[in-house]
């Protein structure tokens, strides 16, 4: 069974194998004629999506327990990968979704790298960069590049240790009734003491370079493909 994640810029289709990443018109030609099972975020693709016979949106099968109403299918699609975790797709947007016992507990979302980056772009040309993939986070910056590089990464990974952080601490605390933490701010249910620190799953075009400052994280590039396919059984 093809399944497709339609995003605002590309087609990610999963064979059962593999993933392959198209553009929308490269997807739609090599695969129009073939069965497959879609979710999208790209609206105004709708009517020609429609026009494919073989192509079906399974949108509204894609549901998650304590999901919100604008909350994107995609998210949703990750949240339902795994019963319990810290889910992290780095796109367009960065989306962080905690799950509990295959409920949704709640999230945030940070701008997606290339938008950090043009954000600084449009304050000063001087500012205009490229991401320095091979910066050492543990090393104060010297450079305008090395310095930009460094916020934009340091404030991703530091407030998603911060949740980390967070459930950790309430894991091993009490059990403890509607707790209502300060941060993240979205209430608990009963809370088990004797729960383990939540895995950190990661997807998304990056992040594959994301997960590598994150000691013990998972990337998987399936993880969305896989919440669909449990919507499906």
């Amino acid at each position: 069974m093809l399944l497709a994640d339609i995003g605002n810029t590309r087609i990610h289709i999963y064979n059962g194998k593999e993933v392959i990443h198209l553009s929308h018109q490269e997807a739609i030609e090599q695969y129009a004629d073939k069965k497959l099972k879609y979710i999208t975020v790209k609206h105004q693709l709708k009517e020609r999506l429609n026009s494919l016979k073989n192509w079906t949106d399974i949108s509204d099968k894609i549901r998650i327990k304590n999901e919100y109403e604008t909350m994107g299918i995609d998210r949703k699609a990750l949240c339902l990968s795994y019963p319990n975790g810290i889910f992290v797709s780095a796109g367009t947007a960065i989306t962080v979704d905690v799950v509990e016992e295959g409920v949704y507990q709640g999230g945030f979302l940070l701008l997606g790298l290339r938008a950090y980056i043009d954000a600084y772009a449009s304050i000063s040309p001087a500012l205009k960069i490229e991401l320095d993939r091979e910066i050492d986070l543990n090393l104060l910056p010297v450079g305008t590049r090395d310095g930009i590089s460094y916020g934009i990464l340091n404030s991703i990974k530091a407030i998603i240790n911060i949740l980390q952080n967070f459930l950790e601490s309430e894991a091993s605390a009490p059990n403890i009734t509607r707790l209502k933490p300060s941060f993240p701010n979205f209430e608990r249910g009963l809370i088990d003491k004797h729960k383990n620190t939540k895995q950190l799953y990661i997807t998304g075009g990056d992040g594959k370079f994301l997960s590598s400052f994150f000691e013990g994280a998972i990337f998987d590039e399936r993880l969305i493909f896989l919440g669909m396919q449990r919507s499906l059984i």
